[in-house]
C-alpha cells in the first residue's frame, strides 16, 4: 500500500483536523491529524491486523475514497483510464455553435469588436448551412446514442443571428424528443441584445442559462466594451438582465487585465445589491488572453495577435478556456484569479472553487465546434483559423485538417506534468491558451500556485459545512 499521487492535505489548525482531497476519486474529507499522520506511516500487510479497531476503520475508509492505492503504478493506470473514458465518453454530446464572426461591441482588446471593416467581411452563418449543421448533428445523435445533448450559441456576438439560432433550437429540440434525449441550451452574449422575447422563444427548447459579460464596474467597462462610437453599454446590459431575471438562469464572466482587475469588488458590491442578486448563477472572472512574443513571457494588457503579430481569425476571447481554465501563464494572474474568487464568495456570490478547472471540452471527442462556415473544430477558440480546423459537417477534409484532427487526438499535455496532484482536476490547463501564448499547445499551462490557493479556500468552506 502506499499513498495516492493524487492526494491533497490542507491543515485546520484551528479545528485541530486536516482537510484531504484525492482529486481522482473527488474524495474531500475533515479528519483528525492522527488520520492524517496515518497516511504518512501506512502499515505493512502484515502490520494491518495489529491496528486497533479505530484505525482499522480509518484505514478502510482511505482506501475505499482512494487516498491509499495498491501498488506504485496504480495511479497511473487510473489517470489514464480517467482520460480514456473522459475522452470516448457518449453520455453526452456537446455542440458550441457560432452563429456569426460578427459582432456589435469594439472592445480594445480583441480583434473582432466593430473595428475598422471587420463585420463586413466576418462569416455569418446561413439558414442554409444551418440546415446542414442540423443533418450533421442529427446523424451524431444516432450514431452516438448519447441521453443529452448540450448546445451552446457563442460567437462573435450570437444575438445578431436570430433566425439561425431559433431555427437550430427548434429543429434539434424536436430531435431530441424523438430520439427521447435531454436538450440543454446555452447562450453566451454581451447582453445587448438580450431581451425578454428571446429567452421566452428558447425556454421552451431547453434554455439552460445565459451568460453575460461584464469587465468590471460602470467606468471601466465602458472603458473596455464599449460601442464602435465609444458610447458605454454598461447600463442597457444591466437593463436587460433585469428583464430577464427569473425567466432563466444568469452567469456573469468578465475579462480583466493589469487596468481593469481592481474594479472588479466594486462591481461585485453593485451585483450584490441588484434585485436579481440571489438569481446570479454564477460568477467568474479570467484574464484577457496575451499571446507572448518569441522568448517571451507572457505578461496583461493584451492585445488579441498571432505570434507573427496579426490579428487572430478566431472567435471572440470571452471564449478562451471554455469558462473553465485560466489563460494565462504568469503568477500576476494566479494571484487576481484567486483575489476575485476570493472577493465574489466574500459577498456571498456564487462563483468556481478554483480547484475543479478541468479537463475541459478538448479532451472529449464527442464535444464539438462548429464554425459559420461549417466548419469543425475541437474548441471554440480555435474557431475561424482555418489551420486548426479538423474538418467540415459536409464531410469533406483536406490533408492539413487530417492531420490537425490526429493531433487533437493525441493531445495529452498532463503527460507533461509529472506527478502533480492537480492533473485530474485541470488536465494540463488551456490548450488553446498554450497555444495562442507559447506556440505549442501539447505544453501544459499550469496555475498550480492558483489551484493551491483556491484548495485552501475549499478546505475551509467543507470544514464549515461538516
Amino acid at each position: 500500500m502506499q499513498p495516492s499521487m493524487f492526494n491533497l492535505r490542507v491543515p485546520l489548525p484551528e479545528r485541530g483536523e486536516v482537510f484531504l482531497m484525492n482529486t481522482m476519486s473527488d474524495a474531500q474529507l475533515v479528519v483528525s491529524a492522527d488520520v492524517a499522520g496515518l497516511l504518512d506511516n501506512l502499515p505493512s500487510p502484515d502490520e494491518v491486523g495489529r491496528l486497533g479497531a479505530d484505525e482499522r476503520a480509518a484505514l478502510t475508509t482511505l482506501i475505499d475514497h482512494g487516498f491509499v492505492v495498491a501498488r506504485p503504478d496504480a495511479d497511473r493506470e487510473r489517470l489514464e483510464r480517467f482520460f480514456r473514458m473522459t475522452r470516448e465518453d457518449t453520455s453526452e454530446m456537446r455542440v458550441t455553435l457560432l452563429t456569426t464572426l460578427q459582432c456589435n461591441f469594439a472592445c480594445g482588446y480583441c480583434f473582432q469588436g466593430d473595428h475598422g471593416d471587420y463585420n463586413k467581411y466576418a462569416h455569418k452563418m446561413s439558414l442554409e448551412t444551418a440546415a446542414r449543421v442540423g443533418d450533421w448533428v442529427e446523424a451524431r445523435l444516432d450514431e452516438l446514442e448519447p441521453e443529452k445533448l448540450a448546445l451552446t450559441f457563442f460567437g462573435g456576438e450570437p444575438l445578431l443571428n436570430l433566425p439561425v439560432m431559433y431555427y437550430l433550437s427548434e429543429r434539434l429540440h424536436a430531435a431530441g424528443e424523438r430520439r427521447d434525449l435531454w436538450m440543454l441550451i446555452n447562450v453566451i452574449t454581451n447582453g445587448l441584445l438580450l431581451t425578454p422575447e428571446v429567452v421566452d422563444r428558447l425556454e421552451p427548447l431547453g434554455l439552460n442559462g445565459v451568460k453575460i459579460t461584464l469587465d468590471g464596474d460602470r467606468a471601466t467597462h465602458d472603458r473596455m466594451r464599449p460601442l464602435r462610437g465609444g458610447q458605454g453599454t454598461f447600463d442597457r446590459i444591466l437593463a436587460n438582465i433585469r428583464r430577464v431575471a427569473g425567466r432563466c438562469r444568469i452567469s456573469i464572466g468578465g475579462n480583466f487585465d493589469a487596468s481593469s482587475v481592481q474594479s472588479y469588488p466594486a462591481l461585485l458590491d453593485f451585483l450584490k445589491e441588484q434585485e436579481f442578486a440571489d438569481q446570479i448563477a454564477r460568477i467568474n472572472f479570467k484574464p484577457v488572453i496575451t499571446p507572448a512574443a518569441p522568448g517571451k513571457t507572457a505578461v496583461i494588457p493584451l492585445t488579441a495577435l498571432k505570434r507573427d503579430g496579426t490579428p487572430l481569425q478566431s472567435t471572440c476571447m470571452t471564449s478562451a478556456g471554455a469558462g473553465s481554465s485560466p489563460c494565462d501563464t504568469c503568477h500576476f494572474v494566479d494571484e487576481q484569479m484567486e483575489f476575485l474568487r476570493r472577493e465574489t464568495r466574500r459577498r456571498g456570490l456564487p462563483t468556481l472553487d478554483g480547484v475543479h478547472m478541468g479537463p475541459c471540452e478538448i479532451h472529449r471527442r464527442h464535444a464539438y465546434t462548429i464554425g459559420p462556415d461549417g466548419a469543425l473544430y475541437a474548441c471554440p477558440g480555435f474557431t475561424g483559423d482555418a489551420g486548426m480546423s479538423t474538418g467540415h459537417i459536409d464531410g469533406r477534409t483536406d490533408p492539413r485538417q487530417e492531420r490537425t484532427a490526429r493531433r487533437f487526438d493525441a493531445l495529452a499535455p498532463w503527460r507533461k506534468c509529472g506527478d502533480c496532484s492537480f492533473i485530474p482536476v485541470c488536465g494540463g490547463g488551456c490548450s488553446f491558451a498554450s497555444h495562442t501564448e507559447l506556440g505549442d499547445m501539447d505544453t501544459p499551462a499550469c496555475h498550480k500556485s492558483s489551484m493551491e490557493s483556491a484548495l485552501v479556500s475549499l478546505a475551509h468552506d467543507v470544514a464549515g459545512a461538516t
